[in-house]
Parts: structure tokens; C-alpha cells; sequence
């Protein structure tokens, strides 16, 4: 899986870009007629209800734009809030506060809206032995804040990218001519190349469950686009041999049904590809 100390460089990344992106040569609106010396203080004004993410990374961007701006929170990521609440004040360099404004909005709006759809889905789970997981339908450039905000929602961060789990699904099984084709060339693959990565296969149906389970060194299988009939029918077959996943178009009103199936995890893309942000905003004192 992903390092800390490559989850780190990406969120470096994702600010240095947004820097780059909305600023430019220059905020010439804040230049225009704001001194440069002026001091001023501002507040991040919660106005939905929900579940706050984003307090560490604003942090971060007012450290980058101005290491002499100074942030009192007054929250900490994955708590619940309301409308009217506060969640820091920042203090310092008018122009810098202005300066990370929009960084900061953008990214604590979407990241909460994430934090508390994943939230919604982890108290329907609450009771059964099953977790949710996030997936990488994700925002290209953003990822790493949208699966930071799963994390602080509660949920379970899947593989990150291509390259730190090996996933067989259903094209590559059929590019690969079959099950136990992609099977064994991927465990000779990893061998080769003295790779230590988990190999998670999708199986489209009984049948497919019963071939991956003929092959050792499978992690998890993927229960794709199963009925809760079938789940249930595939679990008993796969018993303790390795973990479970089903997927495929879960919402909320499918989910408890699918975990009592006795899946250890459900992965749904929707926590990232499919929220409406809470609304914020950082209002000047």
C-alpha cells in the first residue's frame, strides 16, 4: 500500500499545483488595494451540517502560501458540525489570507462533503463486521484529499493507484484468457520482479468463485454485480479462504443488506464521484 511518506508528497503536490493554478503570477485583485504590510484575521464559517474534513490540510496551505500566518482551530477533522459553527480562525497577511482563500474552500468544501457521505454509509454498517471502501473514482489531481477525507468519514482507503495492489477484473481477465491465466502470470510477474503486492480478483458469478478459489495466493475476491442470493451463496463457498468485497451500483438502501451478507468490506465509488459539497466560507473579522 501507499507509503505516509508518499501520501505526503502527493498532498505537497496537489497544493504546490493549486498554488500554480489559482494564483499565478499574482492575486493583482488583493495586490490592487490591500497594502502590503496590513493585517487582518478571518473565520471558516461552517454553514450545512455534517461532518468537517479538511482543518490539517487549510493548515498546510496557509503554512505554504505564509509560514507567519497563524490558524486557532477550534475543531479537529471528523467532527460533527452545524450550521453557524466555527471551525479556525487565521491570522496574519491580509493578501495571504486571501491568498489561500479559494484553495482552502475548495478543497474543505468537497473533502467534507466526502467525510460525510462515507459517515452516513459507517452508521448503516454500524453492527455488522463489514467496512467500507472507497475506490479510485476519484477526481484526477485530487485523489489523495478525497481519500484523506474517506479516512476522516470513517472509511477504509482501498489501493491508491494502479501500483500498490494488483486488481483483476473483468477486462483483464478476458485479455489475459481467463481466470487462472491472469492468475498465474500475475503471481509469476510479482515473482520476477520480487514484488509483495495483494492480489484482489473479480468474479462476475458463481462459476468464476469457485475457479479463483482453485488458485492459491488470492487476497480477496471481488463479488461484483451480485444478487443477495448469490452473495450469500458465494461467501459459503469461499468460508475463511480469503476476504470479501462486493461492489457494484451499492447505495444506501442496499448496503446493511449486502453487510449482512457477511462481505468484510463493500467498495463504493459513489463516496467520491457522487456528493454535493458542504457549504463554507472563510469571512473576514
Amino acid at each position: 500500500m501507499i507509503t505516509n511518506a508518499q501520501f505526503k508528497n502527493e498532498v505537497q503536490l496537489i497544493i504546490e499545483n493549486a498554488v500554480r493554478e489559482d494564483v499565478g503570477e499574482g492575486d493583482y485583485s488583493s495586490l490592487a488595494c490591500i497594502p502590503l504590510n496590513a493585517l487582518g484575521k478571518a473565520k471558516l464559517l461552517i454553514k450545512d451540517n455534517g461532518i468537517i474534513a479538511g482543518i490539517s490540510f487549510a493548515k498546510q496551505v496557509f503554512n505554504y502560501i505564509d509560514s507567519n500566518l497563524v490558524v486557532e482551530t477550534l475543531m479537529n477533522d471528523g467532527d460533527s458540525v452545524k450550521f453557524g459553527d466555527i471551525a479556525f480562525y487565521v491570522e496574519g497577511s491580509k493578501q495571504s489570507i486571501l491568498k489561500a482563500e479559494r484553495i482552502v474552500l475548495n478543497a474543505m468544501q468537497r473533502m467534507s462533503a466526502i467525510a460525510t457521505k462515507t459517515n452516513f454509509y459507517v452508521e448503516i454498517l454500524k453492527g455488522t463486521n463489514t467496512k467500507i471502501l472507497d475506490t479510485r473514482k476519484t477526481t484526477p489531481g485530487f485523489r489523495a484529499l478525497e481519500k484523506w477525507a474517506v479516512a476522516i468519514g470513517g472509511g477504509v482507503n482501498h489501493r491508491f493507484a494502479l501500483y500498490d495492489m494488483i486488481m483483476l477484473k473483468d477486462n483483464h481477465i478476458d485479455f489475459a484468457g481467463g481466470i487462472t491465466k491472469a492468475i498465474t502470470m500475475t503471481k509469476n510477474y510479482l515473482k520476477q520482479h520480487q514484488l509483495d503486492l495483494p492480489i484482489v480478483v473479480e468474479a462476475r458469478d458463481l462459476d468464476e468463485i469457485s475457479e479463483i478459489l482453485n488458485n492459491d495466493g488470492v487476497y480477496r475476491i471481488l463479488i461484483d454485480n451480485f444478487n443477495y442470493t448469490d452473495t450469500q451463496k458465494a461467501i459459503e463457498l469461499i468460508g475463511d479462504q480469503c476476504l470479501t468485497e462486493s461492489s457494484g451500483g451499492i447505495d444506501e438502501v442496499t448496503l446493511r443488506h449486502y453487510a449482512e451478507c457477511g462481505v468484510d468490506y463493500i467498495s463504493s465509488g459513489a463516496l467520491t464521484h457522487s456528493v454535493s459539497n458542504m457549504d463554507l466560507s472563510l469571512k473576514a473579522l
